[in-house]
């Protein structure tokens, strides 16, 4: 089974996609860590080096086409970025027969996970003031209607807000099981 998953920054894709990946006994693949691997600097200097997002999710996607073209990319959970089922990364995923997946939390659950990493994807500590906790809740809110539209495409929606990570995992592995394989030439020309 070939698990794409996906979901706004900070919704727990990393953590629950690594316990989805156990539960399942297949392989966990960070799409992020292996961008950074593969092209040879992390995530915000590659997005300077490209110039735009545009162009670096192009690039990224590249990265993604060729995971899923090896041997061992027919398996595994991926945990691919918020924008993961949009533009050059939707272009790839509908050309594979994966099982598409998006996290849903609450802004408050997402907000008490946030991290904060520097330009060079190190983790950095920083206590938000009550006026930061206020604006990042905004921000993550803002960032669930943009993308609500392109997640229309997963087969799942799976909401965790009541669980822990592992809780998650198999609540996403239930639903998976459950679910019956989507129709793919129809995600393939949904519109968005």
């Amino acid at each position: 089974m070939l698990v794409l998953l996906t979901g706004v920054s900070c919704v727990g894709k990393t953590s629950v996609g690594s316990a989805l990946a156990e539960l399942l006994g297949v392989p966990f693949i960070d799409l992020d860590d292996e961008v950074e691997r593969r092209l040879g600097a992390p995530i915000e200097r590659l997005q300077q080096r490209f110039g735009s997002l545009e162009v670096f999710r192009d690039h990224a996607a590249k990265v993604l086409t060729k995971i899923l073209d090896a041997p061992s990319g027919r398996r595994g959970v991926i945990a691919l970025p918020p924008s993961g089922l949009r533009g050059a990364y939707w272009r790839v995923v509908k050309r594979y027969p994966a099982r598409t997946v998006v996290l849903k939390d609450t802004p408050e659950n997402i907000l008490a996970r946030i991290a904060f990493f520097d330009a060079d994807s190190r983790p950095i500590e920083k206590t938000l003031t009550p006026r930061e906790r206020l604006r990042y809740l905004d921000e993550i809110r803002q960032d669930i209607d943009y993308f609500a539209r392109s997640y229309r495409r997963a087969e799942l929606q799976v909401d965790i807000s009541t669980c822990t990570m592992d809780e998650a995992a198999a609540r996403v592995r239930d639903a998976l099981l459950k679910a019956t394989p989507p129709n793919r030439d129809a995600a393939r020309h949904a519109p968005i």
